[in-house]
């Protein structure tokens, strides 16, 4: 737990204290403050002994995901009463709900283009992030994975949906968009946590300008043939300085791009073997002449023959964008 107890959270929490110390002053009869204000104090504590991030039942640690959404939790799940269980589900099921929300419609088209996605939640939520935002004569699609799962990972989701729709407002080229945006998240999240993700800035003219910022290659097919786009820099929130190179390409009626997350190219059947990018590939190959919809459903259909009943292990997402004929 040392990534929790040092620094950033350190920091939140004196912050935390000093604005309810102030509150307190005004109000130093409301008892919800006090019993706040004392929670802090113990987390605190707990730090300066070493013992923060230990279950104060079992003295295992806690689930890190559950200490970085709430630094006063004190205890696992397998010691949560009844009443902080049925608190617990509750609050997953607001949260998949907000995050179903916060989802662009499943098919999508824009002068010229059409595009189609389907994203999977491991659980009841998902650090998969998918958006698709249309400005007058442009388009954006994002396409990332946070880092970890479950609840953290959620609401890393839901920050990097926040920070590119605040910026895409303000008109930023497709390489300062996602430099501003890496620049945001990292001096918002902890040190440890980052993003993949795909940008792509499209336009009516049959051209995509992107940024990969460390995320798995999406798949252009043009004339039969898949060309990888690479990273052109590293993950989102990684460095709170550093720039991204934009690379462009040109698509023709007919081309399609496919993007995806690790969830498809990492999935692993029950007999340990690694779907890999190049099963994708083919498949995207074997099916490009079919529209995104159907070129999704399709690839997706593989990899559950593929897995043959075996668990997935990740968050999933799929997206097709094909240039169609006007």
């Amino acid at each position: 737990m040392e990534m929790l107890t040092d620094g950033f959270v350190r920091r939140q929490l004196v912050e935390r204290k000093r604005r309810l110390d102030s509150v307190v002053g005004v109000s130093p009869e409301d008892p919800g403050l006090r019993r706040l204000l004392k929670e802090i104090d113990s987390a605190l504590e707990r730090m300066d002994r070493g013992t923060y991030g230990l279950c104060e039942a079992c003295h295992e640690s806690i689930e890190a995901e559950r200490l970085a959404s709430d630094p006063l939790v004190r205890y696992c799940l397998d010691h949560l009463t009844p009443a902080e269980r049925s608190a617990l589900e509750q609050d997953l099921e607001t949260a998949a709900r907000m995050q179903r929300d916060l989802l662009p419609p499943p098919q999508w088209r824009f002068d010229g283009w059409e595009a189609a996605y389907h994203y999977a939640p491991l659980g009841a939520v998902s650090g998969d992030y998918c958006d698709v935002v249309v400005r007058g004569d442009e388009a954006f699609l994002i396409v990332g994975d946070a880092a970890g799962k479950g609840i953290t990972a959620s609401m890393l989701m839901s920050h990097l949906h926040a920070i590119f729709r605040t910026l895409i407002a303000v008109g930023l080229p497709v390489d300062q968009l996602v430099e501003r945006a890496s620049r945001l998240f990292c001096e918002s999240t902890l040190s440890t946590y980052f993003a993949t993700l795909v940008c792509l800035r499209v336009l009516g003219d049959g051209s995509i300008e992107f940024c990969n910022a460390g995320h798995c290659p999406p798949l252009l097919v043009q004339e039969g043939q898949v060309a990888r786009l690479e990273p052109t820099g590293v993950p989102v929130g990684m460095f709170c300085e550093g720039s991204y190179a934009m690379r462009r390409a040109k698509l023709m009626p007919g081309d399609t791009l496919f993007i995806y997350t690790d969830g498809a190219s990492e999935a692993r059947s029950g007999a340990d073997e690694e779907f890999g990018e190049r099963r994708l590939a083919d498949c995207v190959r074997r099916y490009r002449d079919l529209p995104p919809a159907e070129l999704v459903r399709a690839c997706l259909g593989e990899l559950e023959q593929f897995l043959a009943g075996a668990r997935r292990s990740d968050d999933l997402t799929l997206m097709a964008l094909r240039r169609v004929p006007r």
